[in-house]
Order: C-alpha cells, then sequence, then structure tokens
C-alpha cells in the first residue's frame, strides 16, 4: 500500500504542508492552475532556502500584493500602528476639548460634541477590537480646511449598520468632516496597504465550488474549512455559519487549504500518516490578547492527536496546519515500516538555531514480510505451507460480532462509520444464531493500533454485548493511482502491482459516480471510457 508520512517535529503550517508537496515531486502547476481556478487575488512564490543546514521549499502565498507573516509578528506590527494611531487621536481629541467651549443644550435636545464622539470611537478601538479579526471596520476619513474668517460650519455624521443615524450641526472655526462607517471588511496598515476580507463559511463554500478543481478536492478543502469553522465556534462559544473567520477566511488561508486539497490528491497516496505534533511553546498574541501555545482553536483541532512540546517556545502548530493534519491524517504513529520512494521537505518563515524548521513528508509503499512494529512475520505463511511469500504482508486485527435484534438501517450506519474511522474493510455476512434466528456477523478489518477505537465503536452503536478479536495476517498487493481526462472529467485509475507488472486495473467508483451524477451519463458509461483513455495511454 502506497502510504505519505508527515514528520512534524518542528510543527506544520499550509505553507509548509505546500512545500514539503513541491519538494517531493508534485508539479507547481498544479498549484498555479488551482489558484488561477480560485480567481482570489494571489499568486505562489517559490524559493530554496536553508533551514539549519536542511535544504527545504519554501512557499509564500502573495495575496493582494502582500506576503503572509507569522501570526504574532503581524499582530506584533498591527497593535504598534493601532497604539500610534491611538495616540495621535487622543492628541487630536485633547486640542479640540481645548478649542470648543461646550454650547448649552435645549430641554430633551440630543446633543454630542465632536470631542466626546472621538472619546467614543476611542474606547470602541482601545476595547480590543483588532484590524484583522473584528467583523466590524473603522474608518475615519479627516478633511481638514482653515480659512481667516470666523463663520464656518462643522458637520459630524454617523451612520452605523445596526440602524441607528444622528447628525449634528456646530458653528465654529474650521470646516471638518468626520464619518464612521461600519461594514465586514476592514483596511489597515502593517508595513503596507492590505485589505483583508472576513468571508463566512458559506462564501468560502461558493468559491471552492466554483474552481475548476476535481469534486474530490473540492470536498477536502470544504472539509478543512469546516473543521477550522467547528472549532472556532466551539471556543466562542457560537453557531459554525455565523463564524467569520480570522486570518483564516482572508486569501492567503483559502490558497493554503485548496491547494493542499489539491496537492494531496495529486500524490496518489492509499493513506497518509502523521507523527506526534511538536506544538510548540510560550505564547502568541492574536486577536483577543496573548495565549498559551497552542493557540484555542489549534488545540481543539489536535484533541484526538499525540501532541507535545519542545525546546523552540514559538507557535510551531497554526490552526491552519492543525485543520489539514485533521482531516487528512487516518493515524498518527511513529515512522511506519515502508520502503521509501521519495522524501519532500517544506520550509517554515523562520530559521532557528540547531532546529531545522521544516517539515519532512516521505511516500513510499508498505514494507514487504513485515507487520508493525516488529520483525517479518514469516509464521502464517509457514503454516500454511508457503516457505516464501512474493507479495507484501502485513499483520491486521479481525474484529467480530453477531447480532440479532438490530435493524437493517443500523447494521449499514455502523459499517460506514467504521470505514471513516480507520477501517481497512467492513462487510457483514448472514448467519444462523441461537434459537433459530437468523442474524448478522459484523466482521472489520484494522490496523492493530486501530482496533481499541473500533471495538469501542462496535460496542457503542450495536446490540452486540461482546466482540471478538484475533491477530491475521495478510497479502496484498501494492497499489497506486494514475489519473486519466476523459471527455467528462478526471478520473483516478487504481493500478495493482504484482512482481513489477500490473496485475490489476479499475476506475475508482467515486470518481466515476460524481461525473455520472453531474453529466447526467450511465455510470457504467462513465467507467468503461475510463478504461479506454487509461488502456489507449498505456499502450501509446
Amino acid at each position: 500500500m502506497r502510504i505519505a508520512y508527515l514528520e512534524c517535529f518542528s510543527g506544520i503550517s499550509g505553507d509548509m504542508f505546500l512545500g514539503a508537496l513541491l519538494d517531493a515531486g508534485v508539479p507547481l502547476e498544479v498549484f498555479t492552475r488551482t489558484v488561477e481556478a480560485l480567481g482570489v487575488d494571489a499568486r505562489l512564490e517559490i524559493s530554496r532556502v536553508d533551514r539549519s543546514g536542511i535544504s527545504a521549499t519554501k512557499l509564500d502565498v502573495i495575496a493582494a500584493g502582500e506576503k503572509e507573516l507569522p501570526r504574532e509578528e503581524f499582530w506584533q506590527g498591527a497593535l504598534s500602528n493601532q497604539q500610534s494611531a491611538i495616540s495621535s487621536q487622543q492628541s487630536a481629541v485633547s486640542n479640540q476639548q481645548s478649542a470648543i467651549s461646550p454650547a448649552t443644550p435645549s430641554p430633551g435636545a440630543h446633543a454630542h460634541s465632536h470631542a466626546e464622539e472621538h472619546e467614543r470611537a476611542l474606547s470602541t478601538q482601545q476595547s480590543g477590537l483588532s484590524p484583522r479579526h473584528s467583523t466590524v471596520e473603522h474608518s475615519h476619513n479627516h478633511g481638514p480646511s482653515s480659512s481667516d474668517t470666523h463663520s464656518h460650519s462643522h458637520g459630524h455624521e454617523h451612520s452605523h449598520s445596526e440602524g441607528e443615524s444622528h447628525s449634528h450641526s456646530h458653528e465654529h472655526s474650521h470646516s471638518h468632516e468626520h464619518s464612521h462607517e461600519h461594514s465586514h471588511d476592514h483596511q489597515h496598515e502593517h508595513g503596507s496597504k492590505h485589505k483583508h476580507s472576513h468571508r463566512g463559511l458559506k462564501e468560502i463554500r461558493q468559491i471552492i465550488q466554483a474552481a475548476g478543481i476535481s469534486q474530490r478536492a473540492k470536498d477536502r478543502a470544504i472539509k478543512i474549512f469546516e473543521a477550522l469553522g467547528a472549532a472556532e465556534a466551539k471556543v466562542h462559544n457560537t453557531d459554525i455559519e455565523k463564524i467569520h473567520f480570522h486570518e483564516v477566511g482572508a486569501i492567503d488561508a483559502i490558497v493554503d487549504i485548496v491547494c493542499a486539497s489539491v496537492g494531496a490528491e495529486a500524490l496518489g497516496v492509499d493513506e497518509w500518516v502523521c507523527s506526534p505534533l511538536n506544538v510548540g511553546g510560550g505564547t502568541v498574541v492574536c486577536a483577543h490578547g496573548a495565549f498559551p501555545i497552542p493557540a484555542p482553536a489549534t488545540l481543539e483541532l489536535l484533541k484526538d492527536a499525540p501532541v507535545y512540546s519542545g525546546e523552540i517556545q514559538k507557535e510551531l502548530v497554526t490552526p491552519t496546519g492543525a485543520a489539514i493534519v485533521s482531516v487528512l491524517a487516518s493515524r498518527f504513529s511513529h515512522f511506519p515500516a515502508m520502503k521509501t520512494e521519495k522524501t519532500g521537505y517544506g520550509a517554515g518563515t523562520r530559521n532557528f538555531k540547531n532546529s531545522p524548521n521544516v517539515l519532512r513528508l516521505s511516500i513510499g509503499e508498505t514494507t514487504t514480510g513485515f507487520s508493525e512494529p516488529g520483525p517479518p512475520d514469516r509464521a502464517a505463511f509457514a503454516r500454511s505451507g508457503v516457505e516464501e511469500s512474493p507479495f507484501p504482508v502485513e499483520e491486521i486485527t479481525v474484529l467480530e460480532a453477531n447480532v440479532d435484534d438490530m435493524t437493517p438501517q443500523v447494521f449499514g450506519y455502523v459499517m460506514e462509520q467504521a470505514l471513516q474511522n480507520g477501517a481497512l474493510d467492513a462487510f457483514g455476512t448472514p448467519v444462523q444464531m441461537k434459537k433459530s434466528r437468523p442474524g448478522m456477523l459484523l466482521t472489520v478489518l484494522c490496523r492493530t493500533e486501530d482496533s481499541q477505537r473500533l471495538t469501542k465503536l462496535i460496542l457503542a452503536e450495536t446490540t452486540t454485548l461482546g466482540v471478538r478479536m484475533r491477530r491475521e495476517s495478510r497479502a496484498a498487493l501494492t497499489r497506486r493511482h494514475v489519473s486519466v481526462i476523459t471527455k467528462w472529467g478526471e478520473v483516478r485509475i487504481k493500478l495493482a502491482n504484482l512482481n513489477g507488472s500490473i496485475s490489476n486495473y479499475a476506475p475508482e467508483y467515486e470518481d466515476c459516480r460524481q461525473i455520472a451524477k453531474e453529466q447526467k451519463v450511465p455510470l457504467k458509461t462513465v467507467m468503461q471510457e475510463a478504461i479506454k483513455v487509461y488502456l489507449e495511454k498505456t499502450n501509446g
């Protein structure tokens, strides 16, 4: 079986993952075409860098002409600029308070001084609304003018998205217009002008669905964003559809996540495995203040993953990186028994001393004759009279349970859940139970390290009172995927290899089903066309 292994000894971020994919052989054209298909204001910048002696690929997303920054660097610059703006406005308010004598309001009148309105605006800014995470924007346009005459007008108007509005006129020297507008797009300065759009999940889904990429890649990208949204919603105690993604909703994160999905598909591996993750340490400054690392959303995304904190006191796993791993990885493990074919290194932004800030991606086939962990297991084949197996052999766990009092709907649901939770296979066999009752034998094949989790699922979801388990060895042909382009779209072909030759080939059902559904073409026709194109491509 062809697997990809992620080593997150220095964490993971979206750009590190994309860099590792490129370094492992995914063509750059795959990413550039994806960015073009998204139709967003972005481009990619690729470079070769050194990280503590390790040569790695660095990928940067240039969104609206600006390169993304590590989160704490972004917020330090943003907060510094915000403080400068606040100090300047406080000085302006102080000068206005000295120059403007308070007017006596008439009974029942609704009057505010210009200074009071400035104080109110300053209070809003100081309350912690940040330039990138806030869903409210404050845009100030000042047009001061002076004149030698003593009769001038001052117009001061406020319009609010909440629906309330009021205006005031004052007679004093200087003409000055001041407006507040509230919207979900905002502009701020942190070295250069960069407009960050806050997008809800609905809009992000629309952007992804409209892109010219495979449906499988679209579904995975949306799933990553939904995982990210669910984590944010839980942290902020709100509904996922009400989440206005912070930096996640920015252009760079959309590019990171969609390219990650497309690139993962391009590798054509059967399984993604991830190491324990080094999350870093210390604190990180974000929209709502300083938080200990890992950040709340990151920790929520990694709640079922093995994590640890090393010597580096920086944020090493970003929310985007955590979301990619949570969706992509089927299991977490130390380096699996595999024959490595390719290795790629994706670089992070920082260059730590004596600690390579890279993500390593290894791609290869599970090793023939090895179970994980431990030495080669030949016992089963020796007992069967086979002296030496020419096939890849692996040890698996077989889980079984007999049920005779459960509805067919639940049985089907349990098999779906088992497969989604890492089972290698799941099936049912009709059996005759005691008291002559017809029943079903549920069988789940899984890796040994997944057996406890799947046993718990079977006991929780079915009516059985017990689960039998045993270890067996199985021989399995090595498999990989190639893609062909039919007249209706792209279809992956699964290839099985026996002694260096292709022994079996078949189009992926899900790809064909999706095309048949969208194009209104019979499923068998799509499958036949995919095989025809593959054979023509293979035979020249």
